[in-house]
């Protein structure tokens, strides 16, 4: 049986550590990744995580160059195993801009796009504030699509002791939201 499949895409909004993580975390859930990182995702892994493109893909199963606009991801009849999803971890608001309008200009908005017409999972790590009016009919777009905005906002309940934790949760939490077996989120246990 072929493990479930998860698209990573890295765009150059701050936050480069979601997408790590998710990568991360979805090889030890046995999910097969595949990343696309834009030119402004690199400059930003590297400037926030010391990370290059190299270091970035080594983390995925497949890695994919932006312009390879004939890769399998920019079909929909790839995707069709059980499981397949994306997240844009994080999404700048070009990016975003990009999937509202379907522009598919680059592999990573063209397999955002593909996940949308195929009524698959996407999801979006929106990373901007504060939102502008363009912002939010962007994502409305995107939401009556089909996709998900889910900006990692941390949760305090469960009182993380790091940055790394509130990260931690946040990528748990989308995997939950992906449904992939033994994502384990904190959840609120009442008072």
């Amino acid at each position: 049986m072929q493990p479930p499949r998860l698209v990573v895409g890295i765009t150059g909004a701050t936050g480069a550590v979601y997408g790590v993580k998710l990568l991360e975390r979805a090889r030890a859930l046995g999910v097969q990744t595949h990343l696309v990182v834009t030119p402004a995702g690199v400059l930003n892994a590297h400037h926030e995580l010391g990370l290059d493109r190299s270091a970035l893909e080594a983390l995925a199963d497949h890695a994919y160059s932006p312009g390879d606009v004939g890769a399998c991801l920019a079909s929909g009849s790839w995707g069709s195993a059980a499981g397949t999803a994306m997240v844009v971890a994080p999404c700048s608001m070009k990016t975003l801009a990009a999937i509202a309008l379907g522009l598919s200009d680059n592999l990573l908005t063209r397999a955002a796009d593909v996940t949308l017409k195929e009524r698959r999972r996407l999801l979006l790590m929106v990373r901007e504030t504060p939102f502008n009016l363009a912002h939010l009919r962007n994502m409305t777009a995107v939401t009556e699509m089909g996709g998900i905005i889910c900006p990692p906002l941390p949760a305090f309940y469960h009182r993380p002791a790091s940055i790394a934790e509130m990260v931690a949760d946040g990528v748990e939490r989308v995997l939950a939201l992906l449904g992939y077996a033994g994502a384990a989120p904190q959840q609120w246990q009442g008072l």
